[in-house]
């Protein structure tokens, strides 16, 4: 598992621990920045960027001088910190209007700006989610590799996939969703609706290999 959350809130949410069959499930957490995995338990990660600590103090007043619309909210990620602009009244007009002083404030705290579905997470350099997959995929030794995405943040996976099989290994990438994020859908090898999708296909995937 590759996410921009945490990894042992990915844990936490999935209900990954002490599953029988998941015993060589890995998690990445924050993009590759933490690593959790069921053998030991336990989170793995290097220390903190200052900067997120930073831009932590400074968002609730850069935002309010910003004039962010009601319903802007700003979500603790630990590592990272991510502006949501869904809930607010006009949600991309919010989005669009934050994204480049947002910007501006992550460069001058030594972070990037990450866009998202109606998201703008601020974050340390140096670490996607494309990064992170390649040394997994380096690391194990992966013979092939399917990667299911459904936001924007999955790109960097994407172009991870599409070099690896540019370079022989076989894989596949599968947009989860299909309506909000069409920069996944065009390259997706196949699109399924949503969450549910997946679990489908892998559940039919894993059937096919058993009866192979």
């Amino acid at each position: 598992v590759v996410t921009g959350r945490p990894a042992g809130v990915a844990v936490r949410y999935g209900g990954f621990a002490g599953v029988p069959g998941l015993e060589h499930l890995v998690v990445l957490g924050h993009d590759g920045a933490e690593r959790w995995d069921a053998v030991s338990g336990t989170v793995r990660a290097a220390a903190p960027h200052p900067g997120v600590a930073s831009v932590r103090a400074e968002l609730p007043g850069f935002l309010d001088r910003a004039g962010a619309w009601p319903g802007v909210w700003i979500e603790e990620k630990g590592r990272a910190v991510a502006v949501h602009t869904r809930r607010a009244q006009d949600p991309e007009g919010a989005f669009e209007a934050l994204k480049g002083p947002l910007g501006d404030l992550a460069v001058a705290h030594g972070l990037v700006l990450e866009p998202g579905r109606m998201v703008l997470e601020l974050r340390p350099p140096g670490m996607d989610k494309g990064v992170a997959l390649a040394e997994y995929v380096r690391e194990v030794g992966a013979g092939s590799v399917l990667y299911a995405g459904d936001d924007l943040g999955d790109l960097p996976a994407f172009a991870t996939v599409e070099k690896l099989r540019s370079d022989g290994t076989p894989g596949l990438l599968v947009c989860s969703g299909s309506g909000e994020v069409p920069e996944l859908t065009d390259r997706a090898d196949l699109a399924v609706p949503g969450p549910a999708g997946v679990v489908e296909f892998l559940t039919e995937l894993a059937r096919a290999v058993r009866e192979a």
